[in-house]
């Protein structure tokens, strides 16, 4: 894309002491068709005409302009919110960041008895040894985990296949639940597997324990079992097939469907392109709640097919915005299901905290509000920076459970620089961008892509993806024929207690 083509840029409103300003608090703003979209650091949000905006900057705005209200009501107008109101405004916004981490990442193993095309995990073959996680790696990590300051913990069981390795998850899930006995912490243990290997033990023990469950369903089975093939038969049989038995399981024990199900998520190739509806109905026809568009990640295997997988940043929005608006018409017409990416956004655009996705908020979670821990007990800022070592580059890594403690894992160098690099709030590019509110960057997706962990935005492709997903979300909530649009955002931004996952 040339830059002549690139959307136009965010520009900050000038200071609050420049003439005819003496009265405007500080917003960002972005020309969106024909509405200018402004923006707080406490995350409000309004609408003005070009016109309206250029009198607010000249401070010629009528007395009785109809955005007075709605300007003031942000706290842009004498009348409006006190600046202590704001301030608290935006502390409850940050609220994360006096947590610690939260989300403990264990990968029990390297092995998978899959061969998915965009492998993100580096995975093994099944018969590989020396590639599993012990029951002493993952007790110490759980311990190191407990060390966190976080009243609430999610342990989350990766691979590779996780349920290749299932003795070692029981083995953290119950040393986790005895040592809350006296930590008296918030727990979640989450799974997430491709379902394939799992038996009706597996199964009663995954209930019984109370483990969400996460999967990966690309698609039609066509479509699914192309991408993500397994050996001796059809990948996306064996995943819906444990997928309904789970879900079942949930309603035998007199659980809300509406609530407790299996979540899933569509990892979008090159094969997905004109698609989307057929994703979202084989979504709809499986009783799935939930759907999330991912893109392809530049990690592990996934950066080998690219050509063949791959697509530009314009052809992935482009599905996103043809499917986002499929599955939008589906929920207008009585059927359930969201889009969890958007989801994501509109929690930050709708309510005034942020759900803490840690992927994208500023600063990112990495060590700060996640740790990942590898089979052989190295320790890494997040996931993805585990990725990365997987491919050769150990930059990401914070030490070793054998040698360091919670304190040397949190206070390295490593945490220190990418919280530095992802605080959106100082980066060029950023810092007058009129949805800096509710975005965020991953240094490790730019060290990747872009050989350094701060992200140069004019040709940053995750940027550009959030611009144009964020572009297409406002434009919807902007139009005159929303209203009922609005109610089914803010539906999917609304989030409910699931009890029976949390063990107190």
């Amino acid at each position: 894309m040339t830059p002549a083509a690139r959307p136009p840029r965010l520009v900050a409103a000038a200071p609050a002491t420049c003439a005819g300003l003496r009265h405007v608090g500080h917003f960002r703003f972005r020309r969106l068709g024909s509405r200018c979209l402004l923006t707080t650091d406490a995350g409000e949000f309004g609408f003005v005409t070009q016109a309206e905006l250029e009198q607010l900057l000249a401070g010629t705005l009528p007395l009785d302009a109809p955005a007075r209200e709605a300007l003031r009501e942000m706290g842009l107008l004498d009348g409006g919110r006190a600046a202590p109101d704001t301030a608290a405004r935006i502390a409850e916004r940050k609220a994360f960041l006096s947590v610690g981490p939260c989300l403990h990442v264990l990968v029990v193993t390297l092995r998978c008895n899959q061969r998915c095309a965009y492998c993100h995990a580096s995975r093994r073959p099944m018969s590989t040894t020396g590639v599993d996680m012990t029951t002493d790696v993952a007790e110490r990590a759980v311990r190191v985990a407990f060390q966190s300051p976080a009243p609430s913990l999610t342990f989350e069981f990766q691979g590779g296949e996780p349920l290749a390795n299932l003795p070692v998850v029981r083995h953290a899930v119950e040393v986790a639940l005895d040592l809350n006995r006296s930590a008296r912490k918030r727990l979640t243990f989450s799974l997430v597997t491709n379902l394939s290997l799992m038996d009706e033990d597996m199964l009663a023990w995954i209930l019984d324990r109370r483990l969400q469950v996460c999967t990966s369903l690309d698609g039609p089975a066509d479509l699914h079992d192309r991408i993500r093939p397994l050996s001796g038969g059809s990948s996306h049989a064996a995943t819906v097939q444990w997928m309904e038995r789970l879900n079942r399981g949930y309603e035998e024990r007199g659980l809300d469907p509406e609530l407790y199900h299996v979540e899933a998520l569509a990892t979008v190739t090159r094969e997905s392109l004109g698609r989307g509806r057929d994703i979202v109905d084989e979504y709809v026809r499986r009783g799935l709640r939930g759907l999330f568009l991912r893109p392809l990640n530049p990690f592990g295997f996934a950066r080998r097919p690219a050509r063949r997988l791959g697509y530009t940043t314009d052809e992935f929005l482009a599905f996103y915005r043809e499917t986002l608006d499929h599955v939008i018409d589906l929920n207008l017409r009585g059927t359930d299901l969201v889009e969890r990416l958007a989801g994501i956004f509109l929690a930050k655009i709708l309510s005034p905290t942020d759900p803490n996705f840690l992927d994208i908020r500023s600063p990112c979670g990495a060590g700060i509000g996640q740790i990942a821990y590898g089979h052989d007990g190295q320790v890494f800022s997040c996931d993805e920076g585990r990725m990365v070592h997987q491919m050769g580059d150990p930059i990401f890594r914070l030490g070793d459970l054998e040698r360091d403690g919670y304190g040397d894992l949190v206070e390295s160098g490593v945490v220190r620089s990418l919280a530095v690099a992802s605080c959106l709030e100082a980066l060029p590019g950023c810092t007058d961008c009129a949805y800096l509110p509710y975005c965020g960057t991953c240094p490790v997706f730019n060290y990747t892509t872009q050989g350094n962990i701060f992200g140069r935005m004019p040709d940053n492709e995750k940027c550009r993806l959030h611009l144009g997903l964020m572009d297409h979300l406002f434009g919807l909530l902007a139009s005159d024929d929303g209203l009922d649009r609005r109610r089914v955002f803010e539906r999917w931004a609304s989030s409910r207690e699931r009890p029976f996952f949390r063990h107190e």
